[in-house]
């Protein structure tokens, strides 16, 4: 398993600074296992009601935020692959409110989008756990902006430490779960 340190801040856009200093030091992938198991407890115990319900009008609903997770976790994983694997193609960003309408996200269980979470996770540590030692640094651009692959795993710690923290804080605060 290669050692994926914290990245330099010149190895990632500045918006993205935010998700990567939530992430606590150490050990990144056993950040992203424990990550997975928090995570899927948090959504899986919402009931199916409490989960399609936005804490404000024009929000999310937990089922939205969770495929937004899951989206942009792809999107990142497919990005670190390309850049580990030496491919310079510049890579487009993407409209992250663009994608939560077709992804019909309210119209499916809450336990079915915490499996794919899990799915989704399980593959990005397998990527991100396989990658040789020198591909770990490896950059790209993607949204107009240079990345590393080391940047890339700690942005998705981050985003989803992000979502997290405005689930507890902004819908299970406003009556519970």
């Amino acid at each position: 398993m290669p050692v994926i340190p914290r990245p330099d801040p010149a190895e990632y856009a500045t918006y993205q600074r935010r998700y990567v200093d939530a992430v606590p030091d150490g050990d990144i992938l056993q950040t992203l296992r424990r990550q997975a198991d928090e995570t899927a407890r948090l959504f899986g115990g919402l009931d199916e009601t409490r989960a399609r319900r936005p804490y404000a009008p024009g929000k999310w609903s937990p089922k939205e935020v969770l495929g937004h997770v899951i989206d942009t976790e792809r999107v990142f994983a497919y990005r670190a692959m390309r850049f580990a694997r030496g491919d310079r193609t510049p890579l487009p960003g993407f409209e992250q409110d663009d994608y939560i309408k077709p992804g019909a996200f309210d119209a499916r269980a809450i336990g079915d989008l915490v499996d794919e979470f899990t799915a989704v996770r399980a593959a990005s540590l397998a990527l991100f756990s396989g990658l040789p030692a020198d591909a770990v640094g490896a950059t790209g651009v993607a949204n107009e902006n240079p990345m590393s692959v080391r940047a890339i795993v700690w942005v998705v710690a981050g985003h989803e430490r992000h979502h997290v923290t405005i689930m507890r804080e902004k819908y299970l605060m406003q009556g519970g779960s």
